[in-house]
């Protein structure tokens, strides 16, 4: 494993992690400085799915986004999605301080005021309202281990 800038993982550094910082007066979040260095040159923030937001950093917004334009437009299902996932997407550019500016409209989507939940999920962040997020984990953390043979049907370890 390379120990360079990057991290113990070389080039590809996952999001990893929990962290719970405020939002601003501004609607401003300060991003956890384990994330900075991958978000540095600008992301996209759109909505997710329940009710977080998604922040994807330039180069994976613009593989997905070339996945999304191979579904056919005949798809009612696809344009939906398109519609709903584009149409809320912000590009932003994080200050010298690394904060973002999360635009009105996606904070009333996720419910976001004063406590959230910046989570990594691999290729990408995640933003919870904190009471949100807490909900959602205590409901997920049941039935986690069960669904390791589905998600790994040869077995992670």
């Amino acid at each position: 494993m390379s120990h360079d800038s990057t991290g113990a993982f070389g080039s590809f550094a996952p999001f990893l992690g929990t962290y719970t910082p405020r939002l601003d007066d501004k609607g401003r979040l300060i991003l956890p400085a384990k994330f900075r260095p991958q978000l540095a040159g600008g992301l996209v923030m759109t909505r997710g799915q329940e009710r977080c937001l998604f922040v994807l950093p330039m180069d994976e917004f613009r593989r997905m986004h070339d996945q999304l334009r191979t579904a056919p437009v005949t798809s009612k299902q696809a344009r939906d999605y398109l519609r709903v996932f584009l149409s809320g997407a912000s590009d932003e550019l994080p200050d010298k301080q690394g904060r973002i500016s999360i635009p009105p409209m996606l904070r009333t989507y996720a419910g976001l005021d004063r406590d959230v939940a910046v989570i990594g999920t691999g290729t990408r962040v995640e933003i919870w309202d904190l009471a949100a997020w807490e909900t959602y984990l205590a409901e997920q953390e049941a039935g986690y281990a069960d669904t390791t043979e589905e998600v790994f049907p040869n077995g992670p370890f």
